[in-house]
């Protein structure tokens, strides 16, 4: 594993690998999800990889802000991390101008030789400030709010070459394609089969703890499902629509005849417990 020094998130993975349980890796728009998470966290004595877009970072500029502090002043393990950066300038920005623990250096959009050669450079640069780097290897399908639509892209599953080639671009944490989507896959989570878990045991005896492990497009999971990504070695759980779709449920309920004041405070509430709830189903509740 490339060394990046006394790095929260892959302090908080390695532990995770050394349990074997998952720990979320959760999307937040805004300073209500983030506050609800933190809560959920410190509530369960869970460790917590707080995540942003880069779209996030734009809109709400003083969001990674509120979110470092909420990393330094937990009595549980957090980290910040920067998810889906497709722009080599815009990953140069954050890196030299923001409080942040990792980032998803994001190449897939480019033919593999391209992705690489960019990753290896990009991770150098991080590594040089104590970053720690994720890439995804192969390509992942669809798209998601906050990150580029790869649906006319072909998806690539994830090679033994690959495997072997991102390690040596110097990442930290492999994304690998196995079938999984960003975005919808429908109410009853993925399709038998769709998800290729030889693929993914592969992947985990081939990396022998020379890197760790993320797993992308989760929403919709049972979570039967996700226990057997852990089971598999999978310990990054990005979660979006997962944790998120109580709170858009219950905003669409509630916005038009609750306060503004209220309607926060309710929200929060309901997100806090959601997020408690999948912390538990990661085993990752009562490990900080």
């Amino acid at each position: 594993m490339a060394q990046t020094g006394k790095n929260r998130t892959v302090e908080i993975l390695n532990a995770a690998a050394a349990g074997k349980y998952g720990v979320l890796a959760a999307i937040a728009y805004n300073v209500e999800q983030l506050t609800a998470m933190v809560r959920a966290a410190e509530a369960k004595r869970s460790p917590l990889i707080i995540q942003l877009f880069p779209s996030t970072l734009k809109q709400l500029p003083t969001l990674a802000y509120a979110a470092a502090a909420a990393v330094k002043s937990a009595t549980v393990p957090l980290s910040l991390h920067i998810d889906h950066a497709q722009d080599a300038a815009h990953i140069r920005e954050i890196i030299a101008t923001l409080p942040v623990d990792s980032v998803m250096v994001d190449m897939s959009h480019y033919d593999e030789e391209e992705n690489l050669a960019k990753t290896k450079i990009l991770a150098k640069e991080c590594h040089a400030k104590g970053i720690a780097v994720e890439a995804e290897s192969g390509r992942i399908e669809g798209g998601e709010d906050g990150i580029a639509d790869t649906e006319g892209l072909e998806a690539l599953f994830t090679s033994p070459e690959d495997v072997d080639n991102f390690i040596a671009a110097g990442i930290d944490i492999l994304a690998p394609s196995i079938g999984n989507l960003h975005g919808d896959y429908g109410p009853s989570g993925p399709a038998p089969g769709q998800l290729h878990f030889d693929r993914l045991t592969a992947i985990n005896k081939q990396i022998d703890n020379r890197v760790l492990i993320a797993l992308h497009g989760t929403n919709d999971f049972p979570p039967e499902l996700l226990r057997q990504c852990i089971e598999n070695g999978a310990i990054k759980l990005n979660v979006n629509k997962l944790l998120l779709e109580v709170w858009n449920e219950f905003l669409r309920k509630n916005a038009a005849g609750m306060s503004l004041v209220k309607l926060i405070d309710e929200g929060m509430k309901v997100l806090q417990v959601e997020t408690e709830r999948w912390m538990d189903i990661c085993q990752s509740s009562g490990k900080a």
